[in-house]
């Protein structure tokens, strides 16, 4: 393997596969450079003169502006490089040419079919308070049943969070909403909504939102309302379970997934190896039929035009100007910048603005069109690629992407995290290292991209989707790391 990566020919920077040396000859993209100074495993060198000012190109796309002289061998970061990215901006729609996607149409997966037609691929049940005063008893709930019940059905969970009280507004109305797209998910084989009684978050309008279709599966406990909350939460999990032990696994063709797309704790190879890796999935399920959800927005500023040129018609893009722009608003009426983003993980990891961590990001859809805009709590409602509103925080992005309808999440991580979520969370480490050194966090090592290729890497991901969407546990279900957590947005009273 060559010691740098230059990825396309307008690039001003190669990438470093292993740590560079000072004085170390080198060539990448058709051009020779010496380092002029050691260079970290991730980061970019630059092969071109560059002045104060001039953009730098990274991914074919400008990855921000130099701050100073920049030689040839040089380290390009943060000390030499700014973000370009300023506020709101104007789009103009310039539709891009759409390549036929791959399809996987033989593949197929054992799930769940559900009454209202979508495959689970999970038989779980589920517990949703209404309000994080009954969080707790939720819990004890789960943990009781899931003795009573080891081997009925596929797992008994409870997702506790602060929230459904002292909220006004939208900010109450995201809460409900995001709690009744959760209770409609096909992974659950049933749902108990655990309230308190008396919070903001009344339990008949959260009933009120869950589509009528699917309210069957579900189950109220007022704890306010019975003398022991918790023998009466069992009476009604013992219901959901002798329902939900019915169901049993058939097969299903690929294209019957949702998958949802995120990166976490990103590094200098997640945007070579990784995010490009979950594209090439992306673009599989979408051809075969399936749907694919991409969300985090803050963490496509910089990227959108490109994602803009793939909207479907004129209707879309305005839909995806229109949340994008909102995103940069929330941050400027906040007082803070559009470019604040790329975390300390990131840097350390070779990351240097926002715009090429966008860069890098958006490649976690592939080529597909854009098909669809959905605000935040919204379910999936059309095949093909969708863009949810969320920010790039891991928990309220991956919350988000399961409340969406995302029966799996594959999130790729350069730098590792034990998280996982109520849909099957899949990790991918973007470089081999961390999966070697993470084999409880790590379920697909990406770096072999690297060295095998990206077919050969996306046929052993496609194999393994198949065998986790199938019930083979994940790595975060095998800790049993699963949470939720809402994006709170309002005043709290």
């Amino acid at each position: 393997m060559p010691p740098l990566l230059h990825l396309h020919p307008r690039d001003d920077v190669a990438v470093a596969l292993r740590p560079i040396a000072a004085g170390e000859a080198l060539s990448a993209g058709g051009r020779s450079v010496v380092a002029t100074e050691a260079v970290p495993h991730g980061h970019k060198i630059s092969l071109t003169q560059l002045a104060p000012g001039m953009d730098v190109y990274k991914f074919g796309w400008p990855i921000g502006r130099a701050t100073a002289d920049i030689a040839p061998g040089a380290h390009v970061h943060t000390h030499n490089v700014e973000t370009r990215l300023k506020g709101v901006e104007g789009y103009a729609y310039d539709p891009s040419q759409q390549e036929p996607l791959p399809t996987a149409n033989a593949a197929e997966f054992l799930g769940y079919r559900r009454a209202d037609g979508r495959v689970g691929t999970r038989n779980e049940i589920w517990i949703l308070p209404t309000v994080g005063c009954v969080g707790r008893t939720a819990e004890r709930i789960a943990g009781i049943a899931s003795a009573r019940h080891d081997e009925a059905v596929d797992g008994i969970h409870a997702f506790p969070h602060p929230h459904g009280c002292s909220q006004l507004g939208s900010d109450l109305e995201s809460t409900r909403s995001l709690l009744a797209a959760l209770a409609c998910h096909p992974n659950a084989g049933g749902v108990l909504l655990v309230g308190l009684g008396c919070e903001s978050n009344q339990m008949d309008d959260l009933v009120a939102a869950i589509s009528e279709p699917l309210r069957g599966r579900v189950r109220t406990l007022r704890a306010q309302g019975v003398e022991d909350e918790v023998e009466e939460g069992l009476a009604l999990v013992d219901e959901l379970v002798s329902e939900a032990s019915h169901a049993e696994r058939r097969p299903a063709p690929f294209g019957e997934l949702v998958l949802g797309l995120k990166c976490g704790g990103s590094d200098g190879f997640s945007g070579l190896t990784a995010n490009p890796l979950v594209g090439r999935m992306a673009d599989v399920v979408v051809g075969s039929g399936g749907s694919a959800i991409l969300t985090e927005i803050p963490e496509i500023f910089g990227a959108e035009h490109l994602l803009m040129a793939r909207a479907r018609d004129t209707e879309v893009f305005d839909r995806v100007v229109t949340l994008v722009n909102d995103f940069k608003r929330y941050f400027l009426e906040s007082g803070q910048p559009v470019s604040e983003n790329p975390s300390p993980g990131n840097l350390a990891g070779g990351i240097t603005t926002l715009e090429e961590k966008s860069l890098g990001a958006v490649q976690k859809a592939g080529q597909s069109p854009v098909g669809d805009v959905l605000r935040y709590g919204e379910r999936v409602r059309r095949q093909g690629l969708t863009l949810l509103e969320a920010p790039g925080n891991d928990a309220v992005s991956s919350t988000a992407l399961a409340a969406a309808g995302a029966t799996l999440i594959l999130f790729t991580t350069g730098r590792g995290t034990p998280l996982g979520f109520p849909a099957p969370t899949v990790k991918i480490a973007s470089n081999s290292e961390l999966a070697a050194r993470k084999p409880r966090w790590i379920d697909f090592d990406a770096g072999v991209v690297l060295t095998s290729g990206l077919d050969s890497a996306a046929a052993a991901l496609l194999d393994r989707i198949l065998a986790l969407a199938s019930g083979e546990p994940t790595a975060s279900e095998r800790n049993d790391e699963r949470e939720i957590a809402i994006w709170k947005r309002g005043v709290t009273l």
